[in-house]
């Protein structure tokens, strides 16, 4: 096959993909979604790591940083 015939056809192929639409069956993507969101319910506030303990370590060391930059003009 010619370089012209095989780019035809890789150009047919990628429209094909491109514009290739499956039939979607929304009844059984409902069903999907709404086991998910049933089972697996958390709230963001219950997932958030406690930092304070570290907060306090290393907070005199980051303060005394701003001091020892230079100023320009």
């Amino acid at each position: 096959m010619g370089r012209g015939r095989q780019k035809a056809k890789a150009t047919k192929q990628a429209r094909d993909i491109k514009y290739y639409s499956p039939n979607t069956d929304y009844a059984a993507l409902q069903r999907e979604l709404g086991a998910s969101n049933s089972h697996s319910h958390h709230d963001a506030d219950d997932l958030e790591p406690d930092y304070s303990d570290y907060e306090d370590k290393y907070a005199d060391q980051f303060d005394d940083d701003d001091e020892d930059t230079r100023q320009t003009g």
